[in-house]
C-alpha cells in the first residue's frame, strides 16, 4: 500500500478509501515551536523528518489510513495546522483537512506518542514497508534515559512550572536550597521520563564553581548558554514563550543538557549524565542577567 491521500479528514469511521487519512492529532514544526523529541534545535528536528529547515516551518498531521496504519503527513500550511491545534486546545471541534497542494511528504509511523485511535479501524500499526521506504517513525522509549527523554522532561517541567517550583524553598539570599525529594505523581512526564524523576540535592546559583556532583554538569550547561550570547547557536536552541505578566518562559538545549527558566525566577536543568533528575539553579546574582540576555536573542512564536 502506498502513501495515504493527502486530503485528510478527522471524521472518518473506517468505511472509506483505504488511502484516506483519519486525523488524530497535529503538531507544529517551526523555529520557535517544534517537538523537542526530534532534536535540540529546529534544523535537527527537521533533519529527523528528512526536511529542509525552511524558516516558514511545517505542520505535522498524525493519523491512520483506512487499514489502520500510522502515517505522519507533513504540510507547509502552518496556519491551518495552528488553527486546528488552537481549536482543539479550546475544546472545539475542527476538521483538519489539508489541501493536497500543501502536502510536502508523508512518512510511515508517528514520531510522537498518540494515545487515541480512529474508531472503526484496526489498531494503529506501522504500514507494510515498500522498497525504498524509510524506517517507520516511532516515539522514544519511555523506559530509558537519553537526549529525547531529557528534552521531553524539560518540556514537562515548563508545562508544570508551578508544581515543580513549589517544591523549592529558595533562600532569599540566593544561596543553595535543598531539593524537595521525589516529585508528586501528577507532575511527572508520564510515558516519556521514568517515574523516579527527583529534584537535585543542591541548587547552585548561576555562578557556582565547578566541583563534584550535579553542579559540574549544571555549570557546564550555564557556561554553554553564556557562549550562545557570544556566538549565536543554531536556530531554535533558545526559545521564549509567554509565562504570565511580563515574565517569559525560556527553553534552551545543548549537547547533553536542557534548561527551563522563568525570566523573573529561577531555573531547572536536566542532564544526560544525571538520569531522571531535575536540578534547580537558584536566582542568585548572575542568573537574572543571563536569562534576560537569552530572552532577547530567543526565537518566539509568531
Amino acid at each position: 500500500m502506498g502513501e495515504p491521500e493527502p486530503a485528510a479528514t478527522g471524521a472518518g469511521h473506517g468505511d472509506g478509501d483505504d488511502d484516506a487519512l483519519y486525523v488524530l492529532t497535529a503538531a507544529l514544526l517551526t523555529p520557535a515551536q517544534f517537538p523537542t523529541v526530534l532534536g535540540d534545535d529546529y534544523a535537527a528536528a527537521c533533519a529527523a523528518l528528512y526536511l529542509e529547515p525552511y524558516a516558514e516551518g511545517y505542520g505535522l498531521v498524525l493519523g491512520q489510513d483506512g487499514q489502520g496504519a500510522r502515517w505522519t503527513v507533513i504540510v507547509d500550511d502552518v496556519s491551518l495546522v495552528a488553527v486546528a491545534i488552537a481549536s482543539w486546545d479550546c475544546g472545539m471541534e475542527y476538521d483538519l483537512s489539508p489541501d493536497e497542494r500543501s502536502v510536502v511528504t508523508a512518512l510511515p509511523g508517528w514520531p510522537l506518542a498518540v494515545a487515541t485511535a480512529a474508531p472503526g479501524l484496526p489498531a494503529p500499526h506501522d504500514p507494510e514497508p515498500e522498497e525504498g521506504d524509510p524506517a517507520p517513525l516511532s516515539p522514544p522509549d519511555g523506559e530509558r534515559w537519553g537526549p529525547a527523554q531529557r528534552r521531553l522532561g524539560a518540556d514537562m517541567v515548563a508545562l508544570q512550572w508551578a508544581e515543580w517550583r513549589s517544591q523549592m524553598d529558595e533562600p532569599e539570599d540566593g544561596g543553595a536550597a535543598e531539593g524537595a525529594g521525589p516529585a508528586p505523581e501528577d507532575t511527572r512526564p508520564e510515558g516519556t521520563v521514568p517515574t523516579d524523576v527527583v529534584a537535585g540535592e543542591k541548587a547552585p546559583d548561576a555562578g557556582v564553581a565547578a566541583g563534584p556532583g550535579p553542579s559540574t554538569g549544571v555549570r557546564r550547561a550555564l557556561e554553554e548558554l553564556s557562549g550562545y550570547l557570544r556566538e549565536a547557536p543554531p536556530v531554535g536552541r533558545v526559545r521564549s514563550s509567554f509565562a504570565g505578566g511580563e515574565a517569559r518562559m525560556l527553553r534552551a538545549d545543548g549537547p547533553g543538557w536542557s534548561l527551563v527558566a522563568r525570566t523573573d525566577d529561577m531555573a531547572f536543568v536536566l542532564l544526560d549524565d544525571e538520569p531522571h533528575e531535575v536540578l534547580p539553579v537558584t536566582r542568585g546574582p548572575k542568573l537574572p542577567a543571563l536569562l534576560e540576555a537569552l530572552d532577547a536573542m530567543a526565537v518566539r512564536p509568531s
